[in-house]
């Protein structure tokens, strides 16, 4: 029987899945780039866990199909909420977060306890079932993902403008808490899309875990993207693999989701020496210019190249 099927993505819920990811891939890739420059770590987990809320409403309401809808509103409300809540210093960002991370999962555990099936449901809600992805929800992972990319090219520019001068950024005339809301509604957006596959509390390390890695490995953001994408999608694929050859050919329990992360930790921590490479070359590199620049005299004394 195991004869009859090659190779494993051949089964179509396999291939729906890789599928799946991959477009997640195309997501996690450069919007993870945004999340590490800018230090929103915090702000990815807690979006990550007040969707829930909506995940909960819109399963009960209409089943796994409904998980969308209550998901995209939950995230864009809590999005703007955030936005609204830290703009002009009313309260502190992680203040705000905190609040509003706890209230809304305690919010989505009440919920979905009222089920008799609350074990079963919680499981599934929380950590994703990635091999049920159907081609409905595929469609919808894919226009996600042309909203989410659409929204990244027309504003990228400015969002790296603000993410590493913010006070030139408001010199200049943006409006740094407008950005700051376009942002969370992107990363908002990518969670929505991630969350059926692989749950809310996996979905963070799409959003950390690929940037991460690209950036022990480079300097450049758009290279780091791309990194980002190749690492996600390598990852989806050993993890699916992984499952499936745990499952079939050893018996062991292994679910795709946790497969999928594990593979991008395991390539973060493959990363590591080449950081720990880049990291030493670029401090005798620095040691070489400040001692070559002491030596260069200047009108009023030594000059710092």
């Amino acid at each position: 029987m195991r004869g009859l099927l090659v190779d494993p993505f051949d089964a179509p819920f396999m291939a729906r899945a890789l599928a799946e990811l991959a477009l997640l891939a195309l997501m996690c890739g450069p919007v993870s780039v945004f999340v590490f420059v800018r230090r929103l770590s915090f702000v990815a987990d807690a979006l990550t866990h007040t969707v829930f809320p909506g995940v909960v409403v819109g399963y009960l309401a209409g089943g796994v199909e409904g998980i969308f809808g209550g998901a995209l509103v939950a995230g864009l409300v809590t999005a703007l909420a955030l936005s609204l809540l830290t703009r002009h210093g009313r309260l502190s960002e992680d203040a705000a977060i905190a609040v509003m991370l706890t209230a809304m999962f305690s919010v989505g555990v009440i919920l979905v306890s009222r089920r008799s099936s609350y074990t079963a449901d919680l499981t599934s809600l929380l950590f994703g079932r990635v091999l049920t992805v159907s081609r409905a929800q595929l469609v919808q992972t894919g226009v996600l993902a042309i909203v989410v990319l659409g929204l990244l090219a027309v504003s990228a520019r400015l969002l790296i403008f603000r993410a590493f001068d913010p006070v030139g950024a408001a010199a200049a005339g943006y409006r740094i808490g407008w950005l700051d809301a376009w942002l969370n509604v992107i990363v908002a957006l990518v969670v929505v899309a991630a969350v059926r596959a692989v749950g809310t509390v996996l979905v963070v390390a799409l959003l950390l875990v690929p940037a991460a890695t690209a950036r022990l490995l480079t300097d450049r953001l758009l290279a780091m993207a791309a990194i980002g994408v190749g690492v996600t999608l390598g990852a989806g694929y050993l993890g699916l693999l992984a499952s499936w050859t745990a499952s079939v050919d050893h018996g062991l329990r292994l679910t795709s989701a946790s497969a999928v992360v594990l593979a991008l930790v395991a390539a973060y921590l493959l990363a590591l020496p080449v950081g720990a490479l880049r990291a030493c070359r670029a401090r005798r590199r620095a040691t070489t210019v400040r001692g070559t620049s002491a030596a260069v005299p200047g009108p009023g004394g030594l000059v710092h190249r």
